[in-house]
C-alpha cells in the first residue's frame, strides 16, 4: 500500500483542480426562504482571488493571521479559500462568542483582519473589534444582523482577480483554531496543510468516510460551526477533496426544510441533533406505535424510507455523530431504521481523526477502532487515552509550556479517560476530571450515570453533579415532549427513573434526587459549548450551592423554581 506522505495536496491544489476541470459544476448552495442560491467551481475560484487582491491592497502581507467570524454559508468558505490562495492563516471563531471573547481571540491569535459574516448579532459584539483592525463583511444575510463596518464584500469583488495556482508550503501553518472551551480559556491550535493532506490521503486510500470516492456526486450539508475541526475536516476538506456539493441551512426554522432539499449522501451530527431528530418523530408517533409498526414485514420497509426521507437522510452512505459520546441506545434506535449512525472519536488537537466505527460491524459502547496510520494506548497509572498520529497539531500557538504538558514523546495526552478491549474496539469511561468524590470519599464518574437517561422521552439534557454531598443529584433538561406532558405525569416518570436507573448502579453512585431545570441549557446562556458538550463547571457555578438543600429535600424530583 501506498504511504500516505506520497503525492501530498494542499486544499488550494485540490480546489484548482475542480476549477481547472469541472468549472460549471455546482459546488456551493445557499438557501434564502424557498430560494438557493449557487455557485460553480468558476464561480467560487473568481470571488476568492478578487478578494486576495482586495486583501493585498489593504497591506496584508503573507503568513498574516485573517480572523472570520460568522455562522456557515457559501462566504465562509469562499472567504476561507481566499486566505488559503493569498498564503494567510486563517483564524476562524465561533460566531455565538460574547464581546470580551472576541477580543481575547482577536488578541491572543495576533489577527491582522478579520471577515465578519452572517451573525446573530453585532451591535455588542463589536466592541470586542481590536482598534484600528481592517474589517472586511460578507454580504447581507436577511435575517441576521446587519453589519455596517469595514470594507463591503462587493467592494472587495470589483478588484482584478488573483492570477496563477499560488500553493502555501505543505509544512506552513494552515490555521488557529481555538477550542470550545468547556474549561478553562480556549487554547488555540495549530494545525499545518501538512496535516490536512495526510488526512485527505488516508480517506483517498482507505475510503472510510466514502465522501471521496462520491466524486461529484457526494452531497454534503454544513452546519456544525466550521470554526470546529470535525465540521472543517469532515465537510469543509471533504467538498474540495470530492469535487462534490456544499449546502448550507438558512435559519434554524428552515433547517429541516434545507436538509430534506439537499439529501446529502454524508451527514455529521453530534448527539443533542440526533436526540432532537429522534424526539421529533416521536412527537408524531408514539415509541409504542412505532415498535409495532417495524414488527409489520412489508409496512416496516414503508415506514423506515418514510421516516429517512421525512429526515432528509434517505440518500446518506454514511450518518457520524461524535463530538461527545452518543448513547448506545440512541444509535441502537437509528439501526432500527436502516441509518447506521457511525461513532467518531477525535480532538481539535489530533484534528478530529483518531477512531471511527466501522462500516460493517458495530460494537456497542464503544467508539470504534483507530483509523488507519493512528495509534493508541492507555496510561497505566490514569487510565488516560493517549494517542499518536502523522496529522497531529504542532502545538497551541504561543504556548510551548501547554503543549509540552499535552504532547509528550509524541503522545497527546487527550484528558479522556478509556480502555481498548482485545479486538481493539475504545471505550470512553468520561473525563479524567470530571470525576467527583462525594462527601462519602466516593468518586463518582457522571458520564456513566447520565447514559442511563438516554431512554427517557422526557429527557433531552442531564448532567449528574455532587461534588461535596453525600450522594450524586441529576439536573435535567425536558424534551419538547416532556414539556408538553402534564407537571404530575412528568414528576411520576422521573421517579420511575430514578429506581430504574438506581437498579443498575453501585450504592455510592445512586441519585438521590432529580431536579428539574426551569431552563434549556444552551450556548447563549454559557452552560453549553457551541458544539453543544455540557459545560460542567459552568453549571456547577451556577448551581452548585443548591445542590446541598435539594438533596435533603424529602422530595426525589424537585422543579427549580
Amino acid at each position: 500500500m501506498k504511504s500516505i506522505h506520497e503525492n501530498l495536496q494542499t486544499i488550494p491544489a485540490l480546489f484548482y483542480n475542480w476549477e481547472k476541470n469541472t468549472p460549471n459544476n455546482v459546488f456551493l448552495r445557499q438557501p434564502q426562504g424557498d430560494n438557493w442560491t449557487t455557485y460553480t467551481f468558476k464561480e467560487v475560484g473568481d470571488q476568492a482571488r478578487r478578494v486576495v487582491t482586495a486583501m493585498r491592497k489593504m497591506g496584508l502581507e503573507k503568513g498574516d493571521h485573517v480572523a472570520l467570524i460568522s455562522k456557515n454559508c457559501a462566504h465562509w468558505i469562499i472567504a476561507d479559500l481566499a486566505i488559503m490562495m493569498g498564503g494567510y492563516v486563517s483564524v476562524p471563531l465561533y460566531a455565538s462568542l460574547a464581546s470580551d471573547q472576541f477580543r481575547l481571540v482577536l488578541e491572543k491569535s495576533d489577527a491582522k483582519a478579520v471577515f465578519v459574516g452572517k451573525l446573530d448579532e453585532w451591535n455588542k459584539k463589536s466592541k470586542g473589534l481590536v482598534e484600528g483592525m481592517p474589517v472586511m463583511r460578507f454580504p447581507d444575510y436577511p435575517g441576521n444582523a446587519k453589519v455596517t463596518q469595514g470594507t463591503a464584500w462587493e467592494d472587495m469583488l470589483k478588484h482584478e482577480p488573483m492570477e496563477g495556482y499560488p500553493e502555501p508550503a505543505m509544512d506552513s501553518l494552515w490555521t488557529i483554531l481555538f477550542t470550545s472551551g468547556t474549561t478553562g480559556t480556549p487554547k488555540g491550535v495549530m494545525h499545518t496543510y501538512k496535516n490536512a493532506a495526510l488526512l485527505n490521503n488516508n480517506e483517498i486510500q482507505n475510503d472510510i468516510m466514502k465522501t471521496l470516492s462520491g466524486g461529484a456526486n457526494t452531497r454534503l450539508f454544513s452546519f456544525l460551526p466550521l470554526n470546529h475541526i470535525a465540521e472543517r475536516i469532515a465537510v469543509e476538506l471533504s467538498g474540495f477533496g470530492s469535487g462534490g456539493s456544499i449546502s448550507f441551512a438558512d435559519t434554524l426554522d428552515t433547517f429541516a426544510k434545507n436538509l430534506a432539499d439537499t439529501r446529502p449522501t454524508f451527514f455529521f451530527a453530534v448527539p443533542r441533533i440526533w436526540t432532537k431528530f429522534q424526539l421529533g418523530v416521536l412527537a408524531k408517533m408514539p415509541q409504542k406505535k412505532l415498535d409495532m409498526l417495524l414488527k409489520i414485514p412489508i409496512v416496516s420497509g414503508i415506514i423506515k424510507n418514510k421516516l429517512k426521507k421525512a429526515l432528509g437522510l434517505d440518500a446518506a452512505k454514511v450518518c457520524l455523530t461524535g463530538a461527545s459520546i452518543t448513547p448506545e441506545s440512541l444509535k441502537q434506535w437509528y439501526r432500527k431504521l436502516g441509518l447506521n449512525l457511525r461513532e467518531v472519536y477525535g480532538m481539535t488537537e489530533n484534528a478530529g481523526g483518531f477512531t471511527m466505527m466501522p462500516e460493517t460491524e458495530h460494537k456497542p459502547n464503544t467508539v470504534g477502532k483507530p483509523l488507519p496510520n493512528a495509534e493508541g494506548r492507555i496510561d497505566p497509572d490514569t487510565g488516560e487515552i493517549l494517542m499518536k498520529m502523522p496529522w497531529m497539531m504542532t502545538g497551541y500557538y504561543k504556548e510551548p509550556e501547554l503543549t509540552a504538558d499535552n504532547l509528550v514523546d509524541g503522545w497527546l495526552h487527550t484528558g479522556d479517560k478509556g480502555a481498548f478491549d482485545d479486538e481493539g474496539y475504545l471505550k470512553i469511561i468520561g473525563r479524567v476530571k470530571d470525576a467527583f468524590k462525594t462527601t462519602k470519599g466516593k468518586f463518582i464518574v457522571p458520564t456513566i450515570i447520565e447514559d442511563h437517561f438516554s431512554e427517557n422521552d422526557f429527557v433531552e439534557q442531564v448532567c449528574v453533579a455532587g461534588l461535596g454531598i453525600p450522594q450524586p443529584v441529576a439536573l435535567v433538561c425536558l424534551s419538547e415532549i416532556g414539556m408538553k406532558e402534564d407537571k404530575g405525569k412528568v414528576t411520576e416518570n422521573l421517579k420511575s427513573e430514578i429506581k430504574r436507573i438506581n437498579g443498575q448502579l453501585h450504592n455510592h453512585e445512586r441519585i438521590s434526587t432529580i431536579i428539574v431545570a426551569n431552563e434549556p441549557w444552551s450556548p447563549e446562556n454559557q452552560l453549553l459549548t457551541p458544539t453543544l458538550k455540557i459545560r460542567r463547571g459552568a453549571i456547577n457555578d451556577v448551581y452548585g450551592e443548591k445542590l446541598g438543600t435539594w438533596h435533603e429535600e424529602s422530595e426525589s424530583v424537585i422543579w427549580e423554581a
